[in-house]
């Protein structure tokens, strides 16, 4: 089956009233599930207090960045006075043109200023960026079909679409998302997402990429409780090298609820990324 039939099956089985998340019907609660399913009642939140940054992954060459030490970043609720992030620009898997563009960032947020975020400007997180684009105890759930698997954020409503068992499209158009393909390997779902636009950042360091991005995730339950993602990330035309992060989620039993963001067409702090258009005089 293709991606197109994938999506029309798909947004079928959306639309029927029986798929909710944590219910299902008495005939299907009582098969057994022949690969992982991570839908829950209340859904999965960061399995720690700067859930928003990545944990490094073992055994891997490259790793993800982190903070800069002299600059370390307090999250919001640690009962010290938060901070913006500021990037360890000492990642020898950076490329010099991403460092240059990360400078001008971290100079900025030195400076005092606010910096550029991706959840509180309304816009998609991407991948990687997707397992990080948290805030607070807002969870992330899952909708497993036999065609395909969403993952549904509820900050902002973002969502993913995973097509199982089907190939690559010969030249995916790059979108916010890319195109992500999966299938089951035992207790892993396994993720390959290529055709990624430039637009997004694979971080909240604001750390940059380009088409050539592509992103292999592993998703697995450790002990039933604990939601682990291992993420590994090429990309030729931003990083010296591949490297690999970890992600991990667990369970809370808080309602899923709206939570809706609007753009804004105004670009308050003078960011200069991704502004809406803006007429030069009213048409009305």
């Amino acid at each position: 089956m293709n991606l197109r039939s994938s999506v029309a099956v798909l947004t079928g089985l959306l639309c029927g009233a029986a798929l909710t998340f944590g219910l299902s019907s008495d005939s299907t609660a009582q098969e057994k599930p022949k690969h992982p399913v991570f839908t829950v009642k209340g859904g999965w939140v960061p399995d720690r207090a700067t859930g928003d940054d990545f944990l490094l992954a073992p055994d891997s060459v490259g790793t993800p960045v982190v903070s800069d030490p002299k600059y370390p970043y307090v999250p919001n609720g640690g009962g010290r006075q938060s901070t913006y992030r500021v990037a360890d620009l000492s990642n020898p898997m950076l490329q010099d043109w991403a460092k240059e563009k990360m400078k001008k960032a971290n100079d900025d947020v030195i400076a005092g200023k606010v910096p550029y975020i991706t959840r509180e400007r309304c816009w998609p997180a991407g991948v990687p960026g997707f397992a990080v684009y948290t805030r607070g105890g807002q969870p992330l759930n899952w909708i497993h079909t036999a065609e395909a698997v969403v993952m549904v954020n509820e900050l902002n409503q973002q969502t993913r679409h995973i097509y199982l068992n089907v190939p690559h499209t010969a030249n995916p158009k790059p979108s916010w998302y890319g195109e992500s393909v999966g299938h089951y390997e035992g207790d892993e779902l396994v993720v390959d997402t290529i055709g990624l636009n430039a637009r997004t950042f694979v971080d909240n360091y604001r750390t940059p990429h380009t088409e050539q991005l592509h992103v292999v995730e592993r998703y697995k339950m450790l002990e039933g409780k604990i939601l682990q993602v291992t993420i590994t990330v090429e990309d030729p035309g931003a990083f010296t090298m591949p490297w690999s992060a970890i992600q991990r989620w667990r369970l809370t039993d808080r309602d899923y609820v709206e939570s809706i963001c609007a753009e804004n067409n105004d670009d308050h702090f003078n960011h200069g990324l991704f502004p809406m258009p803006q007429a030069a005089k009213p048409d009305f």
